[in-house]
């Protein structure tokens, strides 16, 4: 079988090469008495427990013997767990058990336990299993149903691995574990860099709408109209665009309007400001429901088509984002769903979601030259008049009070968390005036374009440590971190030992190792013939 690796190189001086299963127990029984007592508390490691990539097993457990001693994997102190199921298995759960009170473990049934034999350091086992090549190999001999994907023993039984001289093993483990101790503090700072720029991002927009990013700007425009009387504006525009699509429904009618039909009017809800902060001068509260001329949901059937209409998807609306390309397709032309079109500018709230967090926030749409409709689980708000600026609106509806009141009215109902159209209406709003809502997202775009490209390198830095552990780890066992000493005794030697301890404790008779001199090793995962 293929390891995965195209590289091919001899084995460095005084190395040998082994079958995994020759020098460690592959799922061994315990060397230990199991405690007589049922009561006695014993370690109990659950799969999460383990961490991914090597990091080590942070979080055992303590349960009475009775409960632990069926059903479960029994393994001890020193030996190596693999997990031996998808995804945790390729996530890298695999780690030395280190020294525990009692010695004696059980754990998840979803464990393989190796055993290094005298002359194998436990560490060498797990380092080797935690290559990419080795997991990709394990992988490929997976077995059993989706979403229960196992690697059987017998790959491990079969693996091929190369085997330093026992002193060479110990230095370079050490140089390993310096090598990637150094890479974790890397790693350490960059998720601290993560978290400061999230929190920066947020008092960005927090100063946002709280008028902290705009101080400057008013102090030179005490002048300017205010969010009070813009309100009014607003308001009247609102109404006059009722009203002119009230006539043109009676015109289309062939109708004349009834009397007292501007009655009909539905003036839309205001805030209520009693548990609200106190704006900066010029500002005012209003809600979504003031500024939009609708709100309502999109269109509920599902996808019919391979192509045709885009119909946007749900995961299409983050937090201001809206991803244009994040879409299915309907059948028909765009007249048949023209209600549920949206436009450039149009704001998206979600309207469901299976996370809480992703619940009713809010996205402006970009810039859009073709039909694209909104489904059902999106509630578009579109706005009422051009006094407002929607690109202000979508940065207030996710932060601050305005998010807070959407937080407090998401309810679960099956598993699924939501928000209704009304409470979208009700979100009270902050609103600066008009010139204000210019500089407030000129400000919000220059910082946030500044974050996300140092969001972005850090992602980068961080998929760069992940390939930089794998290169310590293919160096490891190409004999490249640490220099050979003639002086070590050889592995064939140690193999021979190996041997010989085996077929002592087993009274079988094993075949005498065949030390490959001149072998040639593919560099990190190499499998035997039998494999193949």
């Amino acid at each position: 079988m293929s390891n995965g690796s195209s590289i091919v190189s001899p084995l460095p001086p005084g190395w040998g090469l082994a079958e995994l299963a020759k020098i460690a127990r592959i799922n061994p029984a315990l060397d230990c008495p199991n405690p007589r007592e049922e009561e006695v508390v014993v370690n109990f490691v659950p799969m999460r427990a383990v961490e991914p990539e090597g990091g080590g097993l942070l979080r055992p457990e303590m349960r009475p013997y009775g409960k632990v001693k069926k059903g479960y994997t029994a393994f001890q102190s020193g030996d190596v767990i693999m997990a031996k199921i998808t995804p945790c298995m390729e996530n890298g759960k695999t780690t030395v058990v280190p020294d525990l009170p009692g010695t004696i473990c059980f754990g998840s049934t979803e464990f393989h336990v190796l055993r290094a034999e005298k002359g194998i350091e436990p560490k060498w086992l797990a380092n080797f299993l935690l290559q990419h090549e080795v997991r990709r190999a394990a992988q490929r001999k997976m077995t059993g149903g989706v979403g229960q994907m196992r690697v059987p023993a017998s790959f491990l039984e079969n693996a091929t691995i190369p085997v330093a001289p026992f002193a060479e093993q110990q230095r370079i483990i050490d140089a390993v574990d310096e090598l990637l101790s150094d890479v974790d503090a890397g790693v350490a700072a960059l998720h601290r860099v993560q978290k400061k720029l999230a929190q920066y991002r947020a008092a960005v927009l927090k100063a946002a709408v709280e008028g902290a990013l705009t101080e400057d700007w008013r102090g030179q425009h005490s002048h300017s109209e205010s969010a009070h009387v813009l309100l009014t504006r607003i308001l009247d525009d609102r109404r006059s665009r009722w009203e002119q699509d009230q006539l043109l429904k009676f015109a289309s009618a062939e109708k004349e309007p009834p009397k007292q039909w501007k009655a009909k009017y539905k003036e839309p809800v205001t805030p209520d400001t009693s548990k609200l902060p106190v704006l900066p001068s010029g500002w005012c509260w209003t809600t979504l429901d003031q500024l939009c001329f609708e709100i309502r949901n999109g269109y509920s059937l599902k996808p019919d088509a391979e192509q045709g209409i885009p119909i946007l998807r749900i995961s299409s609306v983050r937090a201001l984002c809206v991803d244009l390309t994040d879409v299915r397709y309907l059948s028909a032309t765009s007249s048949d769903y023209a209600e549920f079109l949206v436009a450039t500018g149009d704001l998206l709230f979600t309207r469901y979601n299976g996370t809480r967090s992703l619940v009713a926030v809010c996205g402006v749409v970009p810039e859009i030259e073709s039909p694209l409709v909104h489904p059902d689980k999106l509630i578009r708000g579109r706005m009422g008049s051009e006094l407002t600026l929607s690109g202000y609106v979508g940065i207030a509806s996710n932060t601050g009070m305005s998010r807070k009141f959407l937080e407090s009215k998401i309810r679960t109902t099956a598993g699924q968390a939501g928000v209704s159209g009304g409470d979208i209406k009700r979100t009270p709003i902050p609103l600066p005036p008009l010139g204000e809502q210019e500089v407030v997202i000129a400000e919000v775009e220059a910082q946030l374009s500044i974050i996300d490209h140092l969001k972005a390198d850090l992602e980068s830095k961080l998929r760069n440590s992940k390939g930089l552990r794998q290169a310590i780890l293919r160096d490891a066992f190409a004999g490249h971190l640490e220099a050979q000493d003639e002086n070590d005794e050889p592995a064939s030697e140690l193999l021979k030992r190996i041997a010989t301890q085996r077929e002592r404790r087993t009274g079988r008779s094993t075949p005498a190792w065949k030390g490959p001199a001149e072998k040639p090793l593919k560099q990190i995962a190499v499998l035997s013939r039998k494999d193949r």
